[in-house]
């Protein structure tokens, strides 16, 4: 059934914008400022992704079929479709309110409350989808249905649902991310809404029991966590306490004894090559990057086991998030300065189409102007949707944009909790935060 994992991990990305537009309409309401430029995006991602093509995916392939093996589902089906055909319309009135509002022909007030009015809307029916349509979709289609489904979804030469049109929409998520105000960060934890409570959480990676040593000296002391698809799990402790031994046994490049699923296998036994071609990426410490070789060369190195065919295509991408290093591409990277040698190994990482992503301490030896950097290229990352590991010993900046963390002494996990909880723990606070 990959058509339902393809249009749950777009309802994620939805959710996503949707809380993110929620906390910035109540800050322009409190400091009544109108957010154009970010509200711009926001519609325009709207119109092109979720109008333009998310909707149609479902009406043309899954509702088509459902409504040939389910007659009781024509009501849900049709509502479900006449708001589908009124979402243009939708859009356009509240980009005529926006377009009020800047020419001071209307109130802040009322531009946030159409927001407010249509981000209901819009949760309400991905709420319905999820809980009506889906499990009666499992029950009835037979396998030759979700055949055929399936191929629609992934055809990659269909212009609008091929691979050309998600990278249109990845650049316009990007833009939604890049002009969200520094105050607010996307994929909230609230986005887990989505799931009810009878369900079970969609869990990406799970760690039982993980140990590695140094000769005689044990690292890790059985550490057991998880990590949720989308989500951004920061892991905080002093210098040795196990964060960077911890990603290494996960990569593969660290001996280690315990369990480690993995996207559902048992990875614990694969080599590192085998890890990375599952997707985990790692971003090492102390960036690692190769000197004497070109930055596209160690660009091109990251995507050493995806298909040649989408490395140009990824290598754009790359330039695009990091300019700088296009600009200098054709320099060996031992040229670069700290900060920019960080972008690099960030770049290299996701060269490899991660599904996780490893970053051990990004913010290491940098300037509070370029950590203040590297912190928004994580956001932006994260608003996404990746899936990140995230291991710092900064651990406030850390902690304010991760899901969840859990803190790290001597090889153990201490305490584990909400970003949020960690940052407000006294415990946490007088170790880590100088507080």
């Amino acid at each position: 059934m990959e058509a339902l994992s393809i249009i749950k991990d777009e309802h994620r990305n939805l959710w996503r914008i949707a809380i993110t537009v929620e906390q910035v309409i109540a800050e322009m309401e409190r400091d009544r400022k109108v957010e154009e430029a970010f509200l711009t995006s926001v519609l325009d991602y709207f119109e092109h992704f979720m109008d333009g093509c998310h909707h149609r995916k479902e009406d043309e392939h899954l509702f088509r079929v459902l409504r040939q093996r389910a007659d009781a589902a024509a009501p849900l089906l049709d509502r479900l479709q006449a708001e589908h055909r009124n979402g243009p319309q939708n859009l356009a009135a509240l980009r005529r309110q926006l377009a009020d509002t800047v020419a001071g022909r209307s109130t802040i007030g009322g531009l946030t409350e159409a927001f407010r009015l249509y981000l209901n809307d819009q949760k309400a029916h991905i709420k319905s989808e999820e809980r009506d349509i889906y499990g009666l979709a499992s029950e009835v289609l037979t396998p030759a249905d979700w055949a055929e489904i399936d191929a629609a979804f992934l055809d990659n030469d269909d212009p609008v649902f091929g691979s050309a049109a998600r990278a249109e929409f990845r650049e316009l998520f990007h833009k939604v991310a890049s002009l969200a105000p520094v105050s607010v960060g996307l994929g909230a934890s609230s986005a887990g809404e989505l799931q009810s409570a009878a369900s079970q959480p969609d869990v990406l990676l799970s760690v039982a029991n993980l140990e590695s040593s140094y000769g005689r000296i044990k690292a890790l002391k059985g550490i057991s966590i998880e990590v949720r698809r989308g989500e951004t799990v920061a892991l905080v402790g002093a210098n040795g306490a196990g964060k960077t031994t911890f990603l290494r046994s996960l990569s593969g490049v660290q001996p280690m004894s315990g369990r480690i699923l993995f996207d559902g296998e048992d990875i614990s036994k694969l080599r590192a090559d085998q890890r990375m071609r599952r997707g985990i990426c790692q971003s090492p410490e102390g960036r690692q990057v190769f000197g004497p070789l070109s930055i596209e060369d160690n660009l091109r190195l990251g995507a050493y086991t995806q298909p040649k065919a989408q490395v140009e295509g990824d290598l754009e991408k790359i330039y695009t998030m990091f300019p700088i290093l296009k600009e200098k591409r054709k320099l060996p990277a031992g040229t670069l300065s700290g900060g920019q040698q960080q972008m690099l190994a960030i770049g290299r990482a996701l060269m490899g189409r991660p599904k996780l992503l490893l970053l051990d301490e990004p913010s290491m030896g940098l300037a509070p102007l370029l950590v203040e950097e590297v912190f928004n290229v994580v956001k932006a990352l994260k608003a996404q949707g990746m899936s990140i590991i995230l291991a710092e010993q900064n651990a406030f900046s850390a902690l304010a944009l991760a899901d969840r963390g859990y803190v790290l002494e001597t090889g153990s996990v201490t305490l584990t909790g909400t970003g949020r909880e960690l940052i407000e723990d006294e415990q946490v606070r007088a170790a880590y935060l100088g507080m």
